[in-house]
């Protein structure tokens, strides 16, 4: 009976509640799967025993593979049924888990071509053909050209004759009918210029080929097809530039392409070709690319070894079993300057793009997929079209404005994409509360973040923010507070911020806690806080796209070293410009900035990290009152050789004893590329008030630290890129005091309209305006430092989100 149960939800193909019935009781278990169809491949079919048969199935249809913590808590579960069910029902699902867990029938790699051929797309003059005949040379594959092996064929006359003489929709009916009768498996297919614009035939193409698209900037498109004599292509009127024409294409491309070729400047044929080989290969190998914990241990029995961690999984976790934060296994990818280069003049859109697609891997999320999240991420929701500008201050000091997006900080750029990344990624199956810990800006940039996604995914995915009680400005508060939504809830606890980090991390080591919720619940826990890898990748971009900025405007010449000064309490936004780095960005010194939070900078000095006798200070930039550094993890695994080991003995002793000390050797190492330094209250509101009157320029707190620390640790060889992470108008009070006016007691909307009345730059964030000048008074719930009380928080949430809504 239990088989046929089994057997008839798995086909399915969703996930489900699986009620396991015996003479004596019923056992209610929730069981979450996740179907992604993407990464199939052949599976052999057992002609033995059926139930193996039926596992592989299972395989076939649910990544299950890509869920390991819902397995282990799946597996949990049985251990309280009763003996006879347990026994027959584990032995099922023990079959499924090691055929999943195997991963080679599913997840083998695939021989570089195979039966599929590799297709290539691009504008005309982009080097298909040319490039297509090289590789199929160095493949030993039939090689076919649309143009010339095709149309031509078809039509009797060139492409271009056809075109003057039937038009240009005409044309592209014709041309979409021919490629239509194109039969072909393990061949090389160079595409015409056009083909895209044909949905029926490129959905043909795609059924058995990888679809590699030559991205080769506007500019040499251009120059190639004048020297070629090109006039005129398919798509073209009377009117039209070839550069708008063109530029209307990428549209097209980008919706076919499952990898991409950045074809830099003076790349080769031979060059490319190499380079869409590996693409192919990165794309059919889709194991290349996983996750491990900071506290990773190799056991001695290998056979014993955890399986790997995919991005999804990464994305879906947050946090790893063990208490360590993903990273992953390999190194990051980086750019050759040529391909740096070639993104001086795009859009940071368009930089996003590129570099994300480098970091995913697109069974993951395909390419086409990631840049329609983009595209909706870093839109009219930005109140600069450029979403992270650069502006000089003064001197060698550079701002890197990054507080555009809705909520004012710079933790936008992260959480305008992240919800869309993480909805994509998870089961469809399951619900799922992301717990978040903020000092500030976190929690509205979050709850803002996720009440923009589809209403299918509002439903199933729900946010609660913990934040200190008072332990942010009273902007921040009712920021916060007012962007609760229907799946969103803000939660005031009378603590710090150290306090709601730590809770949320032991609620998710909570075994006992998190099974609870998946089975009472049907819900999984996850996060979206900087521990993430969804929030901390996207912050790559901007640290990037500075650079490319200062380049782009004259400043600097590509190699030209800067230096880097931030605002540091998490260490997320540093360890962003890290992964920047070591992508090919050339930044000389990370200058890290605390306030009288100054943990990080002693231990950047001494390598000591100390907390004891250490109490957190409130202080005009909140969002830096932090003492417990999470990302500091992610860094110092790198630099200790990724000792897993390590790791956990450094911060397992500093939740024991309050701190750790690292070898004089990793001390020298850090401080290779980390300065360090804190400025004072004093300090932060002299730098405000000065810069005002030297520059005109306003800088909110944090900015502000930074300035100081920059003026005291920069030794101006070279420029020096201060991110700015907030608006001003999110910290009225201690500017008006900064700048010495008198109005301190007005309120909130009115402090932001005075200060918007002086003119200076940054100009006003209009957005903030608007939601401080329509913010009602809205309700929202405290609790006491007590991680029960949290818990108890986030199981009525899932009750009035999930349980009562479905009644």
């Amino acid at each position: 009976m239990l088989d046929i149960i089994l057997w008839t939800l798995l086909s399915s193909k969703i996930g489900f509640a699986l009620v396991l019935l015996d003479s004596s009781s019923v056992v209610p278990v929730i069981l979450c799967l996740y179907f992604n169809g993407v990464r199939h491949s052949s599976i052999q079919r057992s002609k033995v025993n059926p139930r193996l048969a039926r596992a592989e199935k299972w395989e076939e249809m649910l990544n299950f593979t890509r869920c390991q913590h819902l397995k282990q808590i799946t597996q949990k579960c049985f251990s309280s049924a009763p003996v006879n069910v347990r026994t027959h029902t584990q032995r099922l699902l023990s079959q499924a888990f090691a055929y999943a867990g195997s991963g080679k029938s599913w997840h083998s790699i695939h021989s570089l071509v195979g039966d599929k051929n590799i297709i290539l797309m691009g504008p005309p003059g982009a080097g298909k053909t040319t490039v297509g005949r090289i590789i199929g040379h160095k493949l030993g594959r039939c090689v076919i050209d649309v143009d010339s092996d095709i149309l031509e064929k078809t039509w009797k006359m060139s492409a271009s004759e056809k075109l003057q003489d039937v038009g240009n929709e005409q044309f592209l009916e014709e041309e979409g009918k021919a490629v239509l009768n194109l039969s072909a498996s393990g061949s090389v297919i160079s595409l015409s210029g056009s083909n895209p614009m044909h949905d029926a035939s490129m959905w043909h193409l795609k059924k058995n080929g990888i679809v590699v698209y030559l991205d080769v900037p506007l500019v040499d498109i251009i120059s190639r097809l004048k020297s070629i004599k090109v006039s005129r292509i398919v798509g073209q009127n009377s009117g039209a530039s070839m550069r708008d024409l063109l530029q209307h294409r990428r549209l097209y491309y980008k919706k076919w392409y499952d990898t991409r070729v950045f074809c830099e400047s003076g790349a080769s044929a031979e060059e490319v070709a190499d380079r869409v080989l590996d693409a192919v290969k990165r794309y059919q190998d889709v194991d290349s690319e996983t996750f491990i914990s900071t506290r990773h241990m190799c056991p001695k029995d290998l056979d014993k070894k955890p399986p790997p961690k995919y991005f999804s999984e990464a994305v879906i976790e947050g946090l790893a079993s063990d208490g360590g934060l993903f990273v992953p296994e390999k190194e990051f990818p980086k750019l050759s300057c040529g391909e740096w280069k070639s993104l001086i003049g795009a859009t940071y859109i368009e930089r996003a793009q590129i570099l994300l697609e480098r970091c995913i891997h697109p069974v993951d999320i395909p390419a086409t997929k990631l840049g329609e999240m983009i595209e909706t991420a870093y839109g009219d929701n930005f109140a600069c079209s450029r979403i992270a500008p650069v502006r000089h201050l003064s001197g060698n000091q550079f701002i890197l404005e990054l507080f555009y997006g809705p909520t004012g900080s710079f933790k936008d750029l992260s959480l305008q994409l992240m919800p869309h990344i993480f909805a994509y990624c998870i089961p469809p199956s399951c619900n799922y509360v992301i717990l978040v810990a903020t000092s500030g800006d976190t929690g509205s940039a979050v709850l803002n973040g996720f009440s923009h996604l589809s209403t299918n995914d509002k439903q199933r995915i729900a946010v609660v923010t913990f934040f200190p009680e008072n332990g942010v400005s009273d902007f921040q508060k009712a920021q916060i507070i007012g962007s609760q939504r229907e799946n969103g809830l803000a939660i005031g606890v009378r603590s710090d911020f150290d306090f709601c980090q730590t809770a949320i991390k032991k609620i998710f080591n909570d075994s006992d806690f998190t099974g609870f919720l998946t089975v009472e619940y049907g819900t999984v826990l996850s996060s979206a806080n900087s521990i993430n890898w969804a929030r901390l990748l996207p912050q790559v971009v901007y640290h990037a796209s500075a650079y490319l900025d200062l380049v782009s405007q004259g400043f600097i010449s590509f190699g030209s070293p800067v230096d880097v000064c931030i605002p540091t309490g998490n260490f997320g936004n540093v360890l962003a410009a890290v992964y920047a780095k070591m992508m090919g960005i050339p930044i000389r010194k990370f200058i890290c900035a605390s306030n009288q939070n100054h943990v990080l900078t002693d231990f950047i000095k001494t390598g000591h990290y100390d907390l004891r006798d250490r109490k957190l200070a409130q202080t005009f930039s909140p969002s830096i009152d932090i003492l417990k550094s999470s990302n500091l993890e992610r860094h110092l695994y790198l630099m200790a050789n990724k000792d897993g080991q390590l790791m956990a003995n450094l911060f397992n002793q500093l939740e024991s004893q309050l701190h750790f000390q690292i070898e004089r050797l990793l001390v020298q190492k850090l401080q290779e590329d980390f300065v360090a330094d804190w400025c004072s209250e004093g300090e932060c509101l002299a730098a405000i008030g000065t810069t005002y009157n030297t520059a005109g320029y306003i800088l909110d707190p944090h900015t502000a630290v930074a300035k100081v620390v920059a003026d005291k640790m920069q030794d101006k060889s070279c420029p020096v890129i201060i991110s700015s992470t907030a608006h001003y108008s999110k910290f009225a009070p201690a500017i008006l005091q900064a700048l010495k006016i008198k109005e301190l007691n007005e309120t909130s909307s009115s402090q932001l309209y005075l200060l918007g009345s002086y003119n200076a730059l940054p100009p006003p964030h209009e957005a903030l305006l608007e939601r401080m000048k329509h913010q009602g008074k809205t309700d929202y719930q405290v609790c006491a430092a007590d991680v029960n009380a949290l818990k108890s928080h986030v199981e009525k949430m899932i009750q009035n989100r999930f349980i009562r809504k479905s009644e």
